[in-house]
């Protein structure tokens, strides 16, 4: 049976192509840093939002019109599966992402939920089988059921932990079966609402004897895969604990799990966190924690998750430039954690969505390269601190003055002379790049 009828497979075309179903910008084969662009900018399909979500929002039902919603239940759990990997052929991504019960329905007991999943991934098997799509990452959901209202492995109740550790234990097995190259904690309700009735130092340190226990686990059954931590500041908690990435980072060098895990980053938890998103991949890669990233972006106007398709290239060529200096995101990838709009509700809105993402990061990648090369922000920011590389600044650097040599080193100044940072001017250059970059496309 197929599902996507008006679409077939989509290939690159060019900046000329008036076809709505093909790649402007991207060339998968295209050759970039020695690999090809299909390579290096590893796209993955979220299987929640593409397959699973139906456009409802707070004030009102779903909106989307999709050939396999008059099934329920396990038929429906199947048709899903058939029709993602036609999807997936048909839009040639590499990668795809899921949560445990984006795939398979949850039952009242966990014996049936992991029985419902077992069939499931033993179909997700077959599938691959005869697929170049890979499994980027999995997860379990430990968010949306009621039995999570006060977190997962945070939680005050003892059973809710266990059963999280169950469901993550199961994760890890199916992650293995499916050779996922990553595996993703988000901690959807890993938080607080208030502090009245919240011990926060012993949520944080059962949070840190869950994640040891995962990769106990992870090395006993030979998983190897990259455990991955996605930062949110809030929703649906008021506060979670994985606020953003220096939080993050100081929860796992507390707990000893530096060397355990890196970060998926989310342009749009990034921006609910009042960073930019180039901000959370930057001090991610300055700590050599940069693992993946779920690509979308939020709406300025609206201050929560909207989980928007990336369509912004400023956001795109910065982001990139981060991901080109960590020389790629090594096991990870870029997956697309975004939805279409409720008023783009019918299938052909799913191929369009993700072709104007993946053109948009495409024309980023080749943006920032050209940054790189050129050496632009890199000079500059050489310069501006080069008070660093003699005198005074030098022996700051390599440890070779104190508090008394400074100060004897001020009283004989009669004038510091600063530099001006130029910001409206930098601005300028990387949109000149941007809009030669893009100029020089549309001509080839």
């Amino acid at each position: 049976m197929s599902y996507f009828d008006n679409v077939n497979k989509v290939k690159f075309e060019g900046s000329d192509s008036t076809n709505p179903f093909a790649y402007k910008y991207y060339n998968p084969e295209e050759q970039f840093n020695g690999k090809s662009m299909e390579e290096y900018l590893r796209f993955a399909v979220s299987y929640w939002h593409t397959f699973t979500g139906e456009g409802n929002d707070p004030f009102g039902a779903g909106t989307a019109v999709r050939p396999y919603n008059h099934f329920t239940g396990m038929d429906l759990a199947k048709a899903r599966v058939e029709a993602s990997f036609e999807f997936f052929e048909k839009l040639d991504v590499p990668y795809f992402c899921f949560h445990d019960i984006d795939v398979a329905p949850e039952s009242d007991s966990l014996s049936e939920t992991f029985k419902n999943l077992d069939e499931i991934v033993l179909m997700i098997k077959g599938y691959m089988k005869t697929s170049k799509v890979k499994l980027l990452w999995n997860t379990a959901n430990m968010f949306t059921h009621p039995r999570w209202m006060h977190g997962a492995a945070t939680a005050p109740n003892a059973d809710v932990f266990a059963y999280a550790a169950a469901k993550v234990k199961k994760g890890l097995e199916v992650g293995k079966e499916l050779g996922s190259q990553n595996y993703v904690f988000w901690g959807g309700r890993e938080g607080y609402d208030t502090l009245l009735n919240t011990d926060m130092g012993f949520e944080l340190d059962n949070l840190g004897r869950f994640f040891h226990m995962a990769k106990s686990y992870a090395n006993e059954i030979g998983f190897d895969a990259q455990f991955l931590i996605e930062p949110k500041p809030k929703e649906p908690t008021k506060h979670q604990y994985d606020f953003d990435v220096a939080t993050g980072l100081a929860f796992l060098q507390k707990y000893d799990l530096q060397d355990t895990f890196k970060f998926n980053i989310e342009a749009n938890h990034a921006t609910l966190a009042g960073h930019t998103f180039e901000h959370e991949l930057r001090t991610a890669r300055i700590n050599g924690m940069l693992g993946s990233v779920d690509a979308n972006q939020g709406d300025t106007l609206l201050g929560w998750d909207t989980d928007e398709f990336p369509t912004d290239l400023y956001s795109t060529t910065l982001a990139m430039y981060e991901i080109l200096k960590n020389d790629g995101l090594g096991t990870g990838g870029l997956n697309f954690d975004a939805k279409v709009r409720r008023g783009s509700f019918d299938t052909d809105d799913l191929f369009h969505a993700h072709i104007a993402g993946m053109d948009a990061f495409a024309i980023g990648a080749k943006v920032a390269q050209r940054l790189i090369d050129d050496k632009v922000l890199e000079d500059f920011i050489a310069d501006r601190y080069s008070s660093y590389n003699n005198g005074i600044g030098r022996d700051i650097v390599e440890g070779k003055t104190d508090f008394h040599k400074l100060e004897q080193h001020a009283l004989q100044l009669t004038q510091i002379n600063n530099k001006s940072g130029r910001q409206e001017q930098l601005k300028s250059i990387v949109n000149k790049y941007l809009l030669e970059t893009f100029a020089n496309i549309t001509v080839k």
